[in-house]
């Protein structure tokens, strides 16, 4: 999962647990299948965290990241 990937690291875009509004919302940011995701950042304590996809730093709570599989490169 997205939100299991270490700081610095790149993965691609597997697929997606989330539904409704979420998922779409997730697809709009560029969190598509095979796209490479960098994770950027984490907050103190874990939540948010900060990637970087399709060129762009994008902000998501752990629980969305948790919803999003990838595999690790």
């Amino acid at each position: 999962m997205l939100s299991d990937v270490e700081l610095g690291r790149r993965a691609k875009i597997h697929r997606h647990h989330a539904t409704g509004a979420v998922r779409q919302r997730l697809l709009n940011l560029g969190f598509t299948p095979q796209a490479e995701v960098e994770l950027i950042r984490r907050a103190p304590f874990g939540d948010p965290i900060q990637c970087r996809v399709a060129n762009c730093c994008v902000t998501l709570p752990e629980s969305e990241a948790a919803l999003i599989e990838v595999d690790n490169d």
